[in-house]
């Protein structure tokens, strides 16, 4: 090898290798912030580029979770909120709208990964609930014949329909499927565009990770109301027919568990051993558990698929689904010319633990 005996050379080489040290830290201290920018979407705004336009979705002063910010579970109490035997969100509404527009419902079923003809069962497996918490989502749009993706905060109050595992995978007042967001987003480190609202702070944004696969999908979502003065339990695949009885507030309300305080410097990393259900295979045949699978290419978010059929007869547990899904249709009828919707529930392999 040969030795630098010039004290100029000696310099330039130093000079070198400060720069190539620069340029290191710079690149690590960058890991996990990417220079995001999230738009902010306030109660009641469809936000850029809508599949379609619904009303009355949303609602206005809702009573926030008392603690927010973080990664929190899809299956805990008081996550979400709704109102005790209302839903805002028809889902029978959404089919219908999807089986009329063709091209929007292969980009729709694209984001969702399924495939189109099994939109109406993936969508009648949906809970509809209401956003607790400013929550964080990769929002994907339609524009141009083709589906834009962007990462968003969904002001808490607005609409949303959660799968099986308690994700969050359509905004109601206009359609769009949603998905999680990249976990190198960090929500303090990230520009921020859109109105605000009163009380919006970067570290009261949320995750929501999806219930450990190896639970299998919930039976019931714990909800409380928009004023906070009550729980009641929803099971999942019903649109409010179905609730139960008013009950206490959630622990959550007044204490929050260890398990459930805002993660670190909101990195996006996921607590060890948490598994995340991410695509499901939709089949015809009985049906079985449902099963994490992969990520969205190019996105870093699982993408939740057709999932097993709804809750059994008994709503007050919370467990591996049993039983006949709910049908969540909302008594709408569908558009003229077309069947009512009846389909069998799908085949979904065994969840995997890694």
């Amino acid at each position: 090898m040969l030795e630098i005996h010039s004290p100029i050379a000696r310099n330039r080489a130093a000079a070198g290798a400060v720069a190539v040290l620069a340029l290191t830290a710079g690149a690590l201290a960058g890991c996990g912030d990417a220079g995001a920018t999230i738009t902010r979407l306030t109660v009641g705004s469809p936000g850029p580029d809508p599949y379609t336009l619904v009303a009355g979705t949303d609602k206005m002063d809702v009573k926030e979770r008392p603690r927010a910010g973080g990664t929190k579970d899809g299956d805990s109490p008081g996550l979400y909120g709704g109102t005790r035997r209302a839903s805002t969100c028809d889902q029978q509404k959404l089919i219908a709208f999807l089986q009329a527009n063709p091209a929007k419902a292969r980009a729709w079923a694209a984001v969702q990964g399924i495939p189109v003809s099994d939109v109406p069962r993936y969508v009648s497996r949906l809970t509809p609930v209401l956003l607790r918490t400013d929550t964080l989502v990769t929002n994907h749009g339609y524009h141009d014949g083709r589906a834009t993706s962007a990462p968003a905060v969904l002001q808490a109050g607005m609409g949303v329909l959660v799968n099986g595992y308690g994700v969050p995978v359509v905004k109601c007042n206009c359609g769009n499927p949603l998905t999680r967001p990249e976990k190198k987003i960090s929500t303090g480190n990230a520009t921020y565009t859109g109105r605000s609202w009163p009380g919006f702070e970067k570290r009261n944004v949320t995750r929501i990770r999806p219930r450990d696969s190896r639970k299998g999908t919930i039976v019931t979502f714990v909800l409380v109301d928009p004023g906070a003065t009550m729980g009641f339990e929803r099971p999942r695949a019903t649109e409010g027919e179905s609730d139960g009885p008013p009950t206490a507030l959630p622990p959550t309300e007044t204490e929050v568990p260890t398990s459930d305080s805002p993660a670190p410097s909101d990195s996006g990393l996921e607590s060890p051993g948490t598994e995340s259900p991410g695509l499901e295979s939709p089949g015809t045949g009985s049906p079985g558990p449902e099963s994490p699978g992969p990520e969205v290419p190019g996105t870093g978010q699982g993408s939740p698929g057709a999932e097993s059929p709804g809750p059994g007869t008994s709503p007050g547990s919370s467990g591996v689904t049993t039983g006949d899904p709910g049908t969540g249709t909302g008594g709408m009828e569908p558009p003229e010319g077309q069947s009512p919707v009846s389909l069998p529930p799908s085949e979904d392999p065994a969840p995997q633990v890694s």
